[in-house]
């Protein structure tokens, strides 16, 4: 079963950039924990994202759509990234999710909805 580990924090918690002491650090987590994820085989991707005011909301309603500049509501936490794995329980990426590097912050774990055979 494939499930979405969503990454969210808090956007004013400072985080390393490249350059700062300590990102080799950071960076080397999330290195090893894509790395140890891969390797037990339950990697399904993952990606960073850049901020939330990069984002653009498309959005219908009433049988109109508009386009706005911005995140679809206002937020006191961002998503910053997220993975797929592929596991066979909810108890095994609950485990996954509780070994992500996020320092402060929170992983919402969520079945993907299986699409096989539609």
């Amino acid at each position: 079963m494939k499930y979405l580990l969503l990454i969210v924090s808090d956007p004013t918690l400072p985080s390393p950039e490249p350059g700062d002491e300590g990102f080799d650090a950071y960076m080397g987590a999330w290195t090893r924990y894509t790395q140890d994820m891969i390797e037990a085989g339950a990697y399904g991707g993952g990606e960073a994202l850049q901020g939330a005011e990069t984002a653009t909301t498309v959005r219908h309603q009433d049988g109109a759509t508009t386009v706005v500049d911005g995140p679809f509501a206002e937020l006191k936490e961002h998503v910053g990234g997220y993975y797929v794995v592929d596991v066979d329980t909810l108890d095994d990426a609950l485990a996954w999710a509780k070994r992500l590097p996020v320092g402060t912050g929170a992983v919402e774990v969520r079945p993907i909805f299986p699409t096989d055979g539609f």
